[in-house]
């Protein structure tokens, strides 16, 4: 998988120029946000204006400097769960398949455990167990309950590179198992591991969002989630602030369709079966 052939996809175009935008936005977010996200001195339910651009909402604070600084938090969300999900499954699936053995049968035996939990009920428990912690709980909560899956699909792309010549002449040179999986391994299924690496990223923001907006996140922190969160007990509807429900909602749905995109086209061009003609 070339960065050429990604920058030619319509399906990656697309889904990057919507993710760097975002990028950009939580970078500069103390510049663009003319507002503190955590400021209450405003005069609450402010229709849109010069001064407000989105208004502000129940709470007074200004709604469009929230979404600038939202940004920040729901993308970093993404971003470090995607990464940590991958690490773990290099270790879960790629190399237990690689070492076989006795090794592989106990992580198989542990990635099977967690394939047959329910995922969205653990995701819950989970959270209201840790709730009100910082935003780094609900990464490593979302994480240990979205590795399995991928974990198993690298493992049987192990098993199939394992004895392969070039793998074979690595072992041979006296290379270790950690030198052969990263150096031989890895760069042979780094499409999968990139279409992984979004798939997972996408079902962290869309998880994340989803548990701070039914209160189990830190209601004190700005993300997108939390904004949802604090409309909804709010009654933002009855009230007229339909700008407070459909701005995050909107941002979270953007993110998650680039997130979405990059991922198909990934596995569009690491799989040749999948491509249109």
């Amino acid at each position: 998988m070339s960065p050429r052939a990604l920058l030619h996809n319509r399906r990656a175009a697309v889904g990057a120029s919507i993710l760097v935008f975002f990028a950009l936005v939580a970078l500069l977010a103390p510049l663009i946000a003319p507002y503190s996200p955590s400021n209450m001195n405003y005069t609450p339910g402010l229709a849109m204006s010069a001064k407000h651009l989105l208004g502000t909402n129940s709470n007074g604070q200004d709604i469009f400097s929230q979404l600038i600084w939202g940004a920040r938090t729901s993308l970093s969300v993404g971003l470090l769960t995607g990464t940590l999900i991958c690490l773990v499954q290099l270790v879960m699936g790629v190399f237990s398949g690689y070492v076989g053995g006795k090794a592989d049968t106990a992580l198989s035996s542990v990635t099977n455990v967690f394939l047959v939990l329910p995922t969205l009920p653990l995701l819950i428990v989970l959270s209201a167990y840790l709730r009100g912690g910082s935003v780094f709980v609900l990464v490593g909560v979302i994480a240990i309950t979205g590795w399995a899956w991928g974990a198993r699909v690298l493992r049987a792309q192990a098993i199939a590179l394992r004895n392969r010549p070039f793998v074979e002449a690595a072992r041979i040179s006296g290379e270790s198992r950690w030198h052969i999986v990263l150096a031989h391994i890895v760069p042979n299924m780094l499409g999968i591991m990139v279409a992984n690496f979004f798939g997972a990223a996408l079902f962290a923001v869309l998880a994340e969002a989803g548990l701070e907006f039914i209160g189990l996140g830190n209601p004190s922190t700005v993300t997108w989630g939390t904004m949802l969160y604090w409309a909804q007990n709010s009654e933002a509807m009855l009230q007229g602030m339909w700008v407070w429900i459909l701005a995050p909602g909107l941002c979270i749905l953007l993110l998650g369709t680039s997130l979405g995109l990059l991922n198909f086209a990934v596995d569009e061009i690491a799989n040749p079966n999948l491509r249109r003609d």
